[in-house]
């Protein structure tokens, strides 16, 4: 009884490691499609005048926005994002 419960638990071990799926990494066109989508809703960032390009899923933020929270935000914002490995955030100030 002990060998049967022991090869039916190998089995079933073998069996989710066959068919469970490996996530797959999510494409660079993909998060960069995100990215603008999150910072265009975000009501503070408003999508604004930030580009955004993603190499490998790091996330290059650039552009100009008037203050410092903005430039924080959307760094915050993208963080977030489910598939992005790291953000450069190349924002600078320009006050009006």
């Amino acid at each position: 009884m002990n060998l049967k419960r022991a090869v039916a638990s190998f089995v079933f071990a073998l069996t989710l490691t066959v068919v469970a799926p490996a996530a797959a990494p999510l494409s660079d066109d993909y998060l960069t499609d995100v990215v603008r989508q999150k910072l265009a809703a975000d009501q503070v960032v408003k999508g604004g005048a930030i580009r955004v390009t993603v190499k490998d899923g790091v996330v290059t933020l650039e552009g100009k926005v008037p203050e410092p929270k903005l430039k924080s935000r959307a760094e915050r914002l993208t963080k977030k994002v489910k598939g992005v490995k790291s953000v450069v955030n190349k924002v600078t100030i320009e006050h009006p």
